[in-house]
């Protein structure tokens, strides 16, 4: 059982009065390693901005340089309207297709905040796609994420361009479970099951893994690329030296500038090395655009009508795909709105005695040799360590990613989490979209992160709340 006592917060009382007094509950068992809470209203730094509406993830970073505010409005702009089959009159945005998910950024990252998974058969599945995978001891083939499904390539694309057959219809099925807390409170999680219909070229493979990913928040992704790779590094622990039950590891992608492995920190697995190269992979799995980086379309030899209609240059220029890039590195992080709340610094100090900070560490500093000099040398609080970490059965979709196992994932930053509904209208989270709120996301973390699930079941629901309340405030 646990104990109960009063405390006084000293935090409270700095931020207060001497009278904030709480009632703190003692984890012997809970990982308290790491940093004690910042208090820090600027999560990205001086780029954070001040932003709490529907746009807030749609910022440009604070400090930027007035002069380079053109260059984010042009990358927004490719990022946010449609793209057009070719020909067209409109040659800058031409070339999507033959297979695609989607004909626009923006319809994924909707508002440059997260995607949702679909909520029933009749609800669409545009900001959620499915990557294919068949497992294979070959590792001749390190530059490959994973080996592809024959007939479909790694992704599967659900819609067209006129006279070519999409590659089938996704479809997601819920099953429920009921969770009770020790105090009795129950919750219902869902647990969905991907399957694919109306397939146009052939039965998949036999041993075909499929993963749901949900698109992820846009914001504060120059600073996580500026974070130097030695810290990365410094917080690896992949045999679990210290034996606290936390072994996140660097995963080793393909650079296809660099022509090796380097770490990777994008993606729900850290299966992508740099921000140019995420949406050069985005824009030709996603909308169908080829580039320098990706300059075939995904057809696979039985897709014939695909094949055909194949553009013979690329499709996005490098200056584009930079206005872009530029675009994505400079979305800012908008600050905490209440971070001296004595509920919200409750739940901060409960968020790191349950363990959680282990993985989502709350502070970096940005290289000060970053390109973008505004973003260097920056304190910042993504609450990520950009590692993965074994999140057990109930989470694993036995898909493998370069290093990542089926059953492991990169810890996602939570910095402006508390924003999800009012940018995106909705909240879905998890790489699969199937926590519908924050307290579903933390009853379906397992593997390392099941010491920190079980201390969270055994709070007092009045310490529930303060936890959902700091992570709201993020």
């Amino acid at each position: 059982m646990l104990s109960r006592k009063k405390y006084c917060f000293a935090a409270v009382v700095l931020f207060l009065s001497a009278t904030g007094c709480i009632v703190k509950t003692d984890f012997s068992q809970a990982n308290n390693s790491s940093p004690q809470p910042s208090f820090t209203h600027k999560l990205g730094g001086d780029a954070t901005v001040k932003a709490s509406g529907h746009s807030a993830f749609s910022r440009p970073s604070a400090n930027m340089p007035l002069r380079q505010r053109l260059d984010f409005s042009v990358g927004n702009s490719f990022f946010r309207n449609p793209w057009v089959m070719s020909p067209a009159t409109t040659t800058a945005r031409d070339g999507l297709g033959p297979l695609f998910n989607t004909n626009g950024c923006q319809n994924c990252h909707i508002r440059d905040g997260r995607g949702h998974a679909p909520e029933s058969l009749d609800d669409n599945a545009v900001s959620l796609l499915v990557r294919l995978s068949i497992d294979s001891d070959d590792k001749l083939a390190v530059h490959q994420a994973k080996h592809h499904e024959p007939n479909y390539g790694d992704q599967l694309q659900d819609f067209a361009l006129p006279g070519i057959k999409p590659e089938g219809r996704v479809r997601i099925h819920y099953k429920e479970t009921l969770i009770t807390f020790t105090d009795g409170e129950k919750v219902t999680l869902r647990r969905p099951t991907v399957s694919i219909d109306q397939l146009a070229y052939g039965p998949l493979h036999p041993n075909t893994q499929l993963s749901a990913r949900i698109a992820p928040a846009m914001i504060g992704l120059g600073l996580l690329e500026a974070i130097p790779e030695s810290r990365l590094k410094q917080l690896a622990d992949p045999k679990d030296a210290n034996s606290d039950g936390i072994s996140g590891k660097l995963n080793r992608v393909w650079d296809i500038q660099q022509q090796k492995l380097v770490v990777g920190r994008f993606g729900w697995k850290a299966g992508q090395p740099t921000l140019e190269q995420q949406n050069a992979a985005a824009f030709n799995g996603d909308i169908g655009i080829t580039s320098t980086l990706f300059p075939n379309e995904s057809c696979s030899p039985k897709q014939q009508e695909c094949l055909a209609i194949q553009e013979k240059e690329i499709e996005v220029s490098p200056h584009i795909l930079g206005q872009v890039t530029f675009y994505t590195r400079n979305l800012a992080v908008p600050a905490r709105r209440k971070p001296t709340d004595p509920q919200i610094l409750q739940g901060q100090q409960l968020f790191h005695q349950i363990g959680c900070a282990s993985c989502h560490t709350p502070q970096h500093t940005t290289a000060e040799d970053y390109p973008l000099a505004w973003l260097a040398d920056q304190t910042i609080h993504p609450y990520s360590d950009l590692l993965l970490h074994d999140m057990g059965d109930a989470l694993a979709d036995n898909s493998r990613e370069f290093a990542a196992s089926g059953r492991e994932w990169r810890t996602p930053p939570l910095w402006g989490i508390g924003l999800t509904k009012t940018v995106s209208g909705h909240e879905s989270y998890l790489h699969d979209g199937r926590a519908r709120n924050l307290q579903e996301a933390i009853l379906w973390h397992g593997g390392e992160a099941d010491k920190s699930r079980k201390h969270y079941k055994r709070l007092s629901k009045e310490d529930r709340q303060a936890v959902l309340a700091f992570l709201r405030d993020l």
